[in-house]
């Protein structure tokens, strides 16, 4: 993996709390147990999103290994889901396993814009470096660059038109958490050709 190295964030050199997956799940919980009745749960294995039933009264977006990354991921599939999707196990979404195809890559970076946007917010209102995941290693070679660029012109309409309301109430949650305050385009810059960074909590790995 060829691994490129953000810029040191302005923020960061001011706020260096660590990136603990407890305090999100603590966060989340606070944003949305009662009002959403919906928990953040590290998981033993993949993530998943488990309706409220017999076995448990409360909806659970779970996440993978104590991955702090993962729970963010996670959290902003919720806040895309509707209130229907929200009644059904993984949001009523069959997941096409890592080996896919070409067209199965394309569909799946297509729905994956929006969620790994709402990250990247996310990742910016924590002070922590975002990578886009197009999470194929054993399937058809991604065009991660312009996969990041699609990811970036929907964080600039997000930052235009606004974010969804949850994803809203949790940046602000992280943002005060962290102390890194209202999110700005100057947060988000444009990468470059492939092999270089310009931006300040993004990295991009082959």
């Amino acid at each position: 993996m060829n691994t490129l190295s953000p810029t040191k964030s302005p923020i960061g050199e001011i706020h260096c709390k660590p990136h603990r997956y407890q305090d999100v799940m603590t966060l989340f919980d606070a944003a949305f147990s009662q009002s959403e009745n919906t928990r953040l749960i590290k998981g033993p294995g993949e993530p998943e999103y488990v309706p409220a039933g017999n076995d448990c009264a409360y909806h659970q977006v779970i996440f993978a290994h104590g991955y702090f990354a993962s729970a963010l991921h996670e959290i902003a599939h919720w806040c895309i889901a509707g209130p229907q999707r929200r009644l059904l196990n993984d949001y009523g979404y069959w997941y096409c396993p890592d080996g896919r195809n070409e067209t199965q890559q394309m569909q799946f970076e297509q729905v994956e814009v929006k969620p790994q946007a709402i990250e990247w917010a996310f990742s910016v209102a924590a002070n922590k470096t975002f990578r886009v995941s197009t999470d194929n290693l054993n399937g058809a070679q991604p065009d991660k660059h312009t996969f990041t660029l699609n990811v970036h012109k929907q964080v600039m309409r997000y930052l235009q038109d606004g974010f969804p309301a949850r994803a809203t109430i949790f940046i602000k949650t992280l943002g005060i958490f962290y102390g890194t305050g209202d999110l700005t385009p100057g947060h988000f810059l444009q990468p470059k050709r492939r092999g270089h960074w310009s931006t300040n909590a993004f990295e991009e790995g082959e």
